[in-house]
């Protein structure tokens, strides 16, 4: 049985995953430990916290109704967290992966669900030296969380490809817009999930992945796009780092528009729109490769388009939703990647112009402090 708890329709909670770089190399450092260790008994300390390896922090928002108060708290528990970071020479980026930090060089958390990780994947989990945003939108019914998966998984090429932000590994460009993407679902219980018709067959599916060994908690599900049963949400965990407060803003009002639509569409009665798995798979893969210049299947009937085209008629539709949220400015940033260029391109524009990886990071560094691309 997998209760779902009570949670009030499309509250918002928002973690950031952020890596922690020298302030002179600009290469990762395994230094999240000192930095725990400086905030600990601050206000900040819960909302900043350790992640899989010692060069990352998450920062994690509270809940909230509007998505500028939640990026607002980001924003918040970032400055209050940079007088500690600054005093022990440390920057802090957001990207899907860093430019050229080698993966064999990074710690893990001394943590027993990590190093339980490590000792099941191996290799793939030694290489998951990768960064993201997850949101969280509150769903009033258990009944709807299914529904609404279902009809998300139709977006994530939207969100794969304003989000890419990973295109270099290992100081090689791989030419994919999201290397992140495509190396995270080589865990054995990430990627897409499975598109359930009823809760009793997830609550299935949950009871046969701990009976077998594969988990020992929900939550080693990690799903793109998953239940999060104990705070009676679902989260979206499709999108790269973002390297600016303003992207975060921009796909958390997305999604929340996304959720509140649908489960507004179930209260009227509606059925919401599905695909096959294997538009998802292809999807997934057609935004990870090629970003914002992905063609991707729009709909059951095959139907192809530009993702940046349906983008823009997507925050046309949601309009009056993001009015009822009072999330218009932010939704409206959807479109502005368009200008800014999503995070690939602006970091292969910089390589273009300087030829060096570092500078790269500095851009990231650079635009993490400004807010905006």
């Amino acid at each position: 049985m997998v209760d779902f708890a009570k949670s009030a329709r499309s509250t918002l909670g928002a973690e950031w995953e952020l890596a922690l770089v020298d302030r002179e190399t600009l290469d990762l450092v395994p230094r999240a430990g000192e930095v725990l260790d400086a905030i600990a008994g601050t206000p900040i300390a819960g909302h900043v916290v350790g992640e899989m390896l010692t060069n990352t922090v998450e920062v994690v928002s509270g809940v909230h109704t509007r998505v500028r108060d939640a990026v607002a708290d980001l924003d918040g528990l970032i400055r209050e967290l940079r007088p500690f970071t600054d005093d022990l020479g440390l920057e802090l980026l957001s990207a899907g992966t860093h430019p050229f930090a080698l993966w064999h060089d990074q710690e893990v958390t001394d943590k027993e669900r990590y190093a339980e990780l490590i000792n099941r994947t191996q290799w793939w989990g030694r290489h998951m030296l990768i960064y993201g945003v997850h949101t969280h939108v509150g769903i009033d019914s258990r009944e709807k969380v299914l529904p609404i998966l279902r009809a998300l998984l139709g977006y994530v090429p939207h969100l794969q490809a304003v989000s890419a932000s990973s295109p270099f590994w290992e100081a090689t460009d791989t030419h994919y817009a999201s290397n992140r993407a495509m190396m995270f679902q080589q865990l054995p219980t990430a990627g897409l999930p499975f598109q359930f018709e009823d809760w009793g067959g997830y609550e299935a599916y949950v009871a046969d992945m701990m009976r077998t060994g594969v988990i020992d908690q929900i939550n080693e599900i990690r799903w793109d796009i998953r239940p999060a049963p104990g705070w009676g949400t679902i989260e979206v965990r499709v999108c790269d780092g973002l390297a600016t407060s303003a992207e975060v803003a921009a796909v958390t009002a997305f999604v929340q528009c996304l959720v509140d639509d649908f489960s507004e569409r179930l209260d009227r009665g509606e059925a919401l729109p599905t695909m096959p798995d294997w538009f998802h798979v292809e999807n997934k893969w057609r935004a990870a490769r090629y970003g914002m210049e992905a063609i991707i299947i729009e709909n059951a009937a095959a139907d192809e388009r530009l993702v940046t085209e349906v983008i823009a008629d997507e925050v046309e539709r949601l309009a009056p939703v993001a009015d009822r949220l009072d999330c218009e400015e932010e939704l409206e940033l959807m479109n502005a990647f368009a200008s800014w260029g999503a995070g690939y391109q602006r970091q292969r524009a910089r390589l273009e112009r300087t030829g060096d990886l570092r500078d790269v990071a500095a851009l990231l560094v650079e635009e993490f402090r400004a807010g905006r691309p």
